[in-house]
């Protein structure tokens, strides 16, 4: 993994310099022109120069491009309430309200200020169209079993009694495990229970042959009750995985995303008479292509990859990178996010190479790469910090090998970022990791 000074020189002269303003991304979205799906990742699930960036082009990309709809990797009810949000229906008067059925953790992923701001803009815009060409919010997601499960019971509540008792009678497999959807996984893979692959099979089944009445409304609610449904059948298969190994489970939550990204496309298209342009916001591990990764190598595959096998040159997706700054991100599984300091990128990675171009924010076109795109398809590091960072295992535990220019079709660099501003009280406070195995204990 040499780093030249000509290729040093050869991605200095590729960059576009980014200033901070709208304009910075014109480059970008000429080299988007029609895609129908554009994925906008990241490289942390917690720093404030992504989200902000996915921001500002998602708004260019909705106002100036048309895009119908933004899908976030979160879960599908979750998600839901906010989009009733922008959309202008009258459940939530405030956006703190419409986020707060992100309890999850990490509940900062997207109770964050700067998702705030983007909602608000998102609603704003939102006011000034015609109800049928307002641009939705969307999760993509499959956590959320139980949460789905009941909203396919409360959506047949209201139109079908005996229906509803059916799908909650068939739901009711998983009740002997409570709201611990691991703990199901566990006992059924390893013969402790029977499986309930046949009953959430049923319900979606009979859901998906149900007639539907008349109207827009109508029709929406059907829709979210089907997706509701293909949840909780994809996350029935996803928890047993879990327990089968890391590439299957992947396997099965990165399929689910983009089934749910393509179902979702063609239905709010089906009023414009052509299938509608999605705008997807995700972590780099998911968008980027796998073909052009170490876990493709070992068997993983990602929506990045399913949405260019399926839609070819219709689908563009951008990565982000940085060097060092702050994230906010967790120690441990379902602890509060803290302001974490990142450890400047290591030797021999696409960051470290990023930092040496000498710019504090740029943009690279995989399109403007001439020579310089040899050199930066030798296969380097690249870093993933997700919920969790683990500064002292940092190689094992955050970096793997990729290629980046067949990875994605352009990268933001951020040198240097800080923190997502987090709401909630719990999350967000300043805490220093000891330095003294750094680099040796990594």
């Amino acid at each position: 993994m040499k780093t030249t000074p000509e290729l040093i020189e050869g991605v200095r002269t590729a960059a576009l310099k980014l200033k901070g303003e709208d304009t910075d991304f014109d480059a970008l979205l000429e080299s988007i022109g029609d895609a129908r799906f554009v994925l906008l990742g990241e490289a942390t699930h917690g720093t404030h120069e992504f989200y902000q960036a996915r921001a500002v082009l998602t708004r260019r990309l909705i106002a100036e491009r048309g895009f119908s709809a933004v899908a976030v990797e979160a879960d599908w009810p979750d998600a839901l309430r906010l989009n009733q949000y922008v959309r202008g229906e009258p459940r939530d008067s405030r956006v703190e309200e419409a986020l707060d059925d992100f309890q999850r953790f990490p509940r900062w992923m997207w109770r964050n200020a700067e998702m705030r701001a983007f909602v608000e803009w998102l609603r704003a815009h939102n006011a000034s169209r015609p109800a049928g060409e307002r641009a939705g919010l969307y999760g993509l997601d499959l956590y959320s079993l139980h949460a789905s499960m009941r909203e396919v019971v409360r959506y047949l509540e209201a139109r079908d009694p005996v229906a509803a008792a059916r799908a909650r009678e068939r739901y009711a497999c998983f009740d002997r495990f409570g709201e611990d959807a691991q703990s199901y996984g566990h006992a059924t893979t390893y013969g402790y229970a029977d499986t309930c692959e046949q009953e959430v099979l049923a319900q979606l089944k009979e859901l998906l042959e149900r007639r539907v009445r008349d109207g827009a409304s109508e029709e929406d609610a059907n829709f979210h009750a089907e997706q509701n449904a293909r949840l909780a059948r994809d996350a029935e298969a996803y928890y047993r995985a879990m327990f089968a190994g890391r590439d299957e489970s992947w396997n099965l939550r990165d399929t689910h995303m983009a089934d749910t990204a393509d179902a979702l496309s063609e239905y709010l298209g089906r009023r414009r008479g052509a299938p509608a342009r999605l705008v997807i916001w995700a972590h780099n591990s998911h968008l980027g292509d796998a073909r052009a990764t170490q876990m493709g190598e070992q068997g993983e595959l990602n929506l990045g990859q399913l949405l260019r096998e399926r839609h070819g040159r219709k689908t563009f997706n951008v990565g982000f990178t940085t060097y060092s700054g702050t994230v906010l991100a967790a120690r441990e599984w379902d602890t509060p996010g803290l302001r974490r300091r990142v450890r400047p990128a290591l030797p021999g990675s696409y960051e470290a190479l990023f930092h040496q171009v000498g710019l504090p924010a740029f943009l690279l076109r995989m399109e403007d790469l001439g020579e310089a795109g040899s050199g930066l398809r030798e296969r380097r590091l690249e870093r993933a910090i997700g919920v969790i960072y683990a500064p002292h295992s940092e190689r094992h535990s955050h970096y793997f090998l990729a290629e980046l220019p067949t990875q994605f079709d352009a990268v933001l660099h951020y040198d240097t970022t800080r923190a997502v501003q987090p709401l909630d009280r719990d999350a967000g406070h300043e805490e220093e990791d000891a330095a003294d195995t750094w680099p040796t204990g990594m």
